[in-house]
């Protein structure tokens, strides 16, 4: 069965290294691994279709800005007849600590707009998620609810020490890919939702 699997992010150079692409960033490595070529363009968006775990997969990578994503993955999901239930969103988290991986399905724990986005387009938001931990955010601006200084940490670059990491971070939401993508999703969501996160344990 076809799944869809989108990673979230910002076009353009200026945005490449933000924490908020972090999901541009596991979409890549995941097309270098599989071989997926991602260079379709069609309805604001940049697509490639191929194997992993032995699922059909498509790689999605809305070219929409992160407010805007749901109106690429509501083109593409209606496209190619993919139901929500068989959508998965690689998306940043500034709740989570750096590295952190966790599964989630409904509504989002914090506000983030380009889930938001989808969840408006598909008029549902039973899609399923992984959440790559980009934080802490600053306490106090969490605390109060700041969403300008929130957002100005989550359009940053990656420090030297996290980019010296990200390696493994990715490494790490490619094995939540394979859990969802191999396991029944029940038992992924009931292991991970509640608070332990994925870890990469081949060799």
């Amino acid at each position: 069965m076809r799944k869809l699997v989108i990673g979230l992010g910002n076009p353009g150079d200026r945005y490449m290294n933000n924490r908020r692409n972090i999901g541009f960033k596991i979409i890549d490595v995941l097309a270098n691994n599989t071989g997926i070529q991602i260079k379709t363009k069609k309805k604001k968006s940049l697509l490639g279709i191929g194997d992993f775990e032995g699922h059909e997969i498509v790689l999605l990578k809305p070219q929409t800005f992160m407010n805007l994503s749901g109106e690429a993955v509501l083109y593409i999901a209606s496209f190619l007849r993919v139901a929500v239930p068989d959508i998965i969103v690689v998306h940043d988290d500034y709740s989570l600590n750096y590295g952190d991986i966790q599964v989630a399905r409904g509504p989002v724990e914090v506000p983030h707009v380009g889930t938001e986005s989808i969840a408006k387009g598909l008029k549902s938001d039973k899609f399923i998620r992984i959440r790559v931990g980009t934080g802490p955010a600053p306490q106090e601006a969490v605390e109060k609810k700041d969403q300008k200084t929130i957002e100005k940490y989550n359009l940053s670059d990656f420090n030297l020490e996290e980019n010296y990491k990200i390696i493994e971070v990715i490494n790490d939401a490619e094995a939540a890919l394979r859990s969802i993508l191999t396991q029944d999703i029940e038992d992924v969501l009931s292991k991970y939702v509640i608070g332990a996160s994925f870890k990469n344990t081949s060799d």
